[in-house]
């Protein structure tokens, strides 16, 4: 039990001691407030988490669920050097050869030298005329250095890219196409200030005596001795979902395979399992009891969370009749560890990716009821959970109300809390107030006492 300590009695009481000792004793209600406060707060963040975890359940599940993800295919090239390739899901399995005669070039070409450099190059208008689309034109000023035509081109938007070139013979105007192909070329014509668009005076140096450094040119090659060409070094188009890029010409056939990826599916289940066993562990060790501590996790008793547990595991056990060959995820060697963790039999899920269409029957069948696929069974148990009307918005607002509840508390008790000091100290000073009052009747009776003894003698 407290005790209360005084340094003594009268006009010497400890009022400030005494008040304080009352009124730490009248605030311990308060600690278990503060206590259930950084509890509700723990437990938000907790939920916080396992959401978070439940979600990328999800998103994984929604992977198995997705036609792409069951679709995936790869593309291999016998000559990466020469040509690669890639496809989209569900292209289906071929093999072809391809043969690169010419690759794709952008036109560029150069103007003959200009003396003297950094002078004027002469006023005029430079028109450029694409092979494809509306001609652009250039206007240059009589100041303008071969510098300031490059800079005016590059601005306007002409299809080409300009620089200068300086050697000892002059600068040269060097333009290149900004797409490779034949449909990317462009025609350069001048119309010169002086009047002579065709001698070697004034703006019309710029083309007159201009040579094509690289003609533009389309990519030529064969698939399977068929030609096929393209503006760029990428057919997209040529072979139904794939595309192939050419990187340089071939001496001989390169052969292209596509195949269906049972990697990426595999992958997929290795994903889907790591995330369920992600929740499964969070959950399990906010549940959990310890007998031999007797210590409790932080959700142990709670039965909205055990719901939730329970939820996801009877999702995972769901068995299914959407596939001929399997029903349930031990078929095909995933099985349910002690504690409720997922673990993976490679060597049976290899056999599952053998047969791929009834495994993916399994998890994505969308046939609804008990053809269900597992995964779309699990997709929609999570999505429900996800939902701003689910488990995680339904009981994060709890948590919330019940923490502002919690502050709420806390101020009517401080508040009373500081009623209560103000109550001890006006009784306290009183008291203090009167003794010392009484010390100075006592004080002034035993003085006329003393003083009435000594008269007596």
């Amino acid at each position: 039990m407290a005790t209360i300590s005084s340094p003594g009695l009268g006009s010497n009481l400890d009022v400030k001691s005494i008040v304080s000792q009352l009124v730490a004793l009248e605030k311990k209600p308060l600690d278990k407030l503060t206590l259930a406060a950084t509890t509700v707060k723990t437990k938000i963040s907790a939920f916080g988490q396992i959401k978070s975890l439940v979600s990328t359940l999800s998103d994984a599940a929604g992977k198995l669920t997705s036609v792409t993800g069951w679709n995936a295919v790869t593309a291999t090239s016998s000559n990466t050097a020469a040509v690669t390739a890639s496809a989209l899901g569900g292209t289906l399995p071929t093999t072809f050869s391809v043969e690169v005669s010419v690759l794709a070039k952008a036109k560029s070409t150069a103007s003959a030298p200009l003396l003297p450099t950094g002078a004027a190059v002469g006023q005029g208008t430079l028109t450029f005329t694409p092979v494809i689309g509306a001609a652009v034109n250039v206007d240059v000023t009589a100041t303008d250095t071969i510098l300031d035509v490059a800079s005016k081109i590059n601005g306007a938007n002409a299809g080409v890219t300009a620089s200068v070139l300086s050697d000892a013979s002059g600068e040269r105007l060097l333009l290149r196409s900004k797409s490779t192909g034949v449909a990317g070329g462009f025609a350069l014509s001048v119309a010169d200030q002086d009047g002579n668009n065709a001698d070697a005076l004034g703006l019309s140096r710029l083309v007159v005596g201009t040579t094509t450094t690289t003609p533009a040119t389309d990519a030529a090659a064969t698939v399977n001795g068929i030609p096929v060409s393209s503006s760029t070094n990428t057919f997209a188009t040529t072979v139904s979902g794939v595309t192939f890029n050419a990187l340089q010409v071939t001496t001989a056939p390169v052969e292209i395979t596509v195949s269906k990826d049972t990697s990426a599916v595999e992958k997929n289940i290795a994903d889907f399992v790591a995330a369920y066993n992600a929740v499964n562990g969070v959950l399990n060790d906010a549940t959990k009891y310890d007998p031999a501590t007797k210590g409790a996790g932080l959700l142990q008793g709670d039965s909205t969370t055990v719901g939730l547990q329970n939820s996801l595991r009877s999702a995972i056990q769901f068995v299914s009749k959407g596939s001929s060959m399997y029903s349930r995820l031990a078929d095909v060697g995933i099985t349910q560890q002690r504690g409720g963790d997922l673990a993976v039999d490679a060597s049976k899920l290899s056999k599952g990716l053998d047969n791929m269409t009834e495994l993916k029957n399994l998890f994505r069948n969308t046939g609804g009821g008990s053809s269900d696929g597992i995964a779309v069974k699990l997709r929609a148990v999570t999505t429900d959970l996800l939902s701003s009307t689910g488990f995680f918005d339904t009981k994060d607002a709890s948590l919330k109300r019940a923490l502002s509840q919690n502050a709420l508390n806390q101020s009517k008790f401080n508040d009373h809390v500081s009623k209560y000091e103000a109550n001890l100290n006006a009784r306290y000073t009183a008291l203090d107030a009167k003794m010392a009052s009484l010390n100075a009747i006592n004080a002034y009776v035993s003085q006329q006492v003393t003083t009435w003894n000594q008269s007596t003698r």
